[in-house]
């Protein structure tokens, strides 16, 4: 099943949308059998869960930490982590910068927006992502790429609120590249899209959704 449901949403995907299979709760036979069948990027949201996943599994899968991260974890998935989602604070950005420059790597990270309405999800309000840019902590830092924006949706079934939520991810990213990254190729991601609402999400711009029960069947 998992093949299958692979294999029907790279044809429904178009090429330039990176999947991200969300692999959180499930056990690592699953994550072999969806990596046989040709995925790559798995996204875990509990650090612990990950370092045993990355320690049972093959060294050739992308690992991206996709949930609310604690400056004092970051240590463990240092080592090996490709990319950081839900980068939320300065605090956080300098602990990956000062954890790659300890194993001699360079993490790439996503600033996390918050553009639900609920108040339990985390992100960044544009004018504090603005100041950590501004920063000249972040202009030092050598061991981290911030390659672009994430965010989650209200969960509604209103498909237009989803919509203006997704719109104002993107107007963020315009804005960040225009003004930060405008010369810098590797700033190119917009991370918004969950099983629930993919397909609006890429509708509305996103290149990298982020997939779990679509892929391997609900929790």
């Amino acid at each position: 099943m998992i093949e299958q449901r692979l294999s029907e949403l790279r044809n429904e995907i178009p090429k330039d949308v990176t999947l991200v299979a969300v692999s959180k709760t499930k056990p690592s036979s699953n994550i072999q059998t969806a990596f046989d069948a040709g995925q790559r990027i798995f996204g875990e949201n509990k650090v612990q869960e990950l370092v045993t996943k990355h320690e049972e599994l093959t060294d050739e899968i992308q690992w991206h930490f996709i949930g609310h991260l604690q400056s004092n974890k970051v240590k463990y998935i240092a080592p090996f982590v490709e990319m950081i989602h839900a980068v939320d604070s300065l605090k956080l950005l300098k602990e990956i910068n000062k954890q790659a420059l300890k194993h001699h790597r360079t993490i790439d990270c996503l600033l996390q927006f918050h553009i639900a309405q609920e108040d339990s999800k985390f992100g960044l309000d544009f004018e504090s992502a603005q100041e950590i840019l501004t920063s000249r902590e972040f202009v030092e830092m050598q061991n981290i790429n911030v390659t672009g924006v994430m965010g989650m949706a209200t969960f509604t079934t209103n498909e237009e609120q989803i919509r203006d939520e997704f719109q104002n991810l993107e107007n963020y990213f315009n804005v960040i590249k225009s003004h930060y990254f405008k010369f810098n190729n590797a700033f190119k991601h917009i991370s918004m899209g969950m099983s629930g609402d993919y397909k609006l999400a890429i509708e509305e711009g996103s290149n990298m959704v982020r997939l779990g029960s679509t892929i391997f069947g609900e929790r």
